[in-house]
């Protein structure tokens, strides 16, 4: 059951329910929306318009019933049956009563129906029967204007009192006609309202679930790509750890073979020189320290004071790895400074720092006001640096130590040539930019500057 105010788009749902239904059983594609389904019956059984003509003696209510006689002897199980307006152009009470007849006939040949009518009774006989709908044409009463949506579930209210008010009817008219309907019919209208209002916040808070719904699977998802990329970049970190742990070994299996013939050699000629227990010495002590990377490298005759304070964002050396590094957060109690190194984040003993000499600012001589600066002279500028064929590290490290150069030079641009490839390089370098403050911006090539194959850095 169909309901709605005039002009809300009732007839235009039947004739194009019946067209829809007509263009599929001929084979014609049908424009609905995807998954759709449309049933193939033996026979559309129409009623729509108004056929009175005085020739034949026919009033509109004649013409209708005339028409419904003879769906009537057709339906059956395989009819599609589209009434409109059933039951109008007579007494309300009476039509209603014979609508609610014809459907419940109609419902007993089992064929399918669908009919427009603004009879509230229609509307209760919908609520009350098993297998009959309700619908209704959605209709803006603000604007006069259908929206064309059919809402399934809900029955529709006609708004005479309100269209008529809208276009112009005067108010002591409406509120007239209002008082003259019953009770039961406005108790009714008034529900029909309510439900209109409830679907319509209804409505409004599960398109606002779905916003939300849709931005927290976008969150998700930019989470998991995170959490991806920081494993990856961890066993990249791992396999890199690994191949320099092997190479260490590879060196020191070497040079402990070596010693080991030196001290074959030694013992089958039963006495060694001076000289050969140097080199013995000096052998065991170089193979210590390839065997210890992370050994300091400077001793106690070398002893490194700060010359100031470190501060956050100071570039500083980690002096053991010999790799340069920014300072997150000064040093803790315990004389730990938190830094960053290309995309990890580690503490360092402050001994094991080195404040890089562009961090530096050289003091005023207290007898001459002349300062000693860096020459740009003394460095060779580059505007293009070549790491192709280099490891991840290495190229961090030759792009950072070419920037520096580059800041002493006063060159402002950088090119970068890192390849195509695998795209390994390119990811740590641009990584390793995104948190050098002397970077100003970074991108990639375009045509002509070598693409996806070269990264161009705009200096501070």
């Amino acid at each position: 059951m169909i309901t709605g105010p005039n002009t809300g788009g009732k007839t235009v749902t039947l004739k194009t329910l019946g067209l829809f239904t007509l263009m599929a059983m001929c084979g014609l594609l049908v424009p609905c929306a995807d998954n759709s389904e449309l049933s193939v019956f033996r026979r559309v059984l129409v009623d729509i318009g108004d056929e009175q003509s005085i020739e034949q003696s026919l009033s509109t209510f004649s013409a209708h019933m005339t028409n419904i006689i003879q769906i009537l002897k057709l339906a059956n199980a395989g009819s599609l049956c589209l009434i409109d307006e059933l039951g109008a152009g007579t007494d309300p009470v009476e039509g209603a009563a014979l609508a609610t007849a014809i459907l419940e006939k109609l419902r007993e040949k089992h064929a399918k129906i669908a009919s427009t009518t603004h009879y509230a009774e229609l509307k209760e006989f919908a609520l009350r029967t098993e297998g009959v709908e309700n619908g209704c044409c959605e209709f803006d009463v603000a604007t006069l204007q259908p929206t064309y949506r059919l809402l399934i579930g809900v029955p529709g209210k006609s708004n005479a009192f309100a269209i008529s008010k809208r276009l112009g009817m005067d108010a002591s008219i409406v509120d007239r006609a209002k008082e003259l309907v019953s009770s039961e019919s406005r108790q009714f209208e008034d529900v029909v309202g309510k439900l209109e209002q409830q679907r319509q916040s209804l409505e409004k808070q599960v398109e606002n679930a779905n916003r939300l719904t849709a931005k927290a699977n976008t969150e998700k998802q930019r989470a998991e790509n995170e959490a991806r990329r920081a494993r990856e970049d961890a066993e990249r970190e791992i396999e890199r750890a690994k191949q320099e742990a092997q190479r260490i070994v590879s060196r020191t299996r070497a040079q402990a073979d070596a010693l080991i013939e030196e001290l074959e050699k030694a013992r089958r000629e039963k006495e060694m020189t001076a000289e050969q227990r140097t080199k013995l010495r000096q052998d065991i002590n170089r193979m210590e320290a390839h065997a210890d990377p992370i050994k300091l490298k400077n001793t106690p005759d070398e002893e490194y004071v700060l010359p100031r304070p470190l501060k956050v964002g100071d570039v500083v050396l980690i002096y053991d790895i010999d790799k340069n590094a920014t300072v997150l957060a000064p040093p803790n109690k315990d004389g730990q400074v938190l830094v960053q190194a290309g995309i990890i984040k580690t503490r360092v003993d402050i001994k094991n720092l080195r404040l890089l000499k562009s961090q530096i600012k050289p003091k005023a001589d207290r007898f001459s006001s002349a300062r000693r600066v860096p020459s740009r002279m003394d460095v060779r500028p580059e505007t293009e640096i070549d790491v192709r064929g280099e490891t991840g590290f290495d190229a961090v490290n030759i792009v950072d130590k070419a920037i520096d150069n580059a800041m002493l030079s006063g060159v402002g641009k950088l090119t970068i040539i890192h390849g195509k490839g695998t795209g390994v390089l390119r990811r740590e370098i641009n990584q390793f930019l995104r948190t050098n403050k002397h970077v100003k911006s970074h991108r990639l090539g375009t045509f002509g500057e070598g693409e996806d194959g070269v990264t161009i850095v705009e200096l501070k």
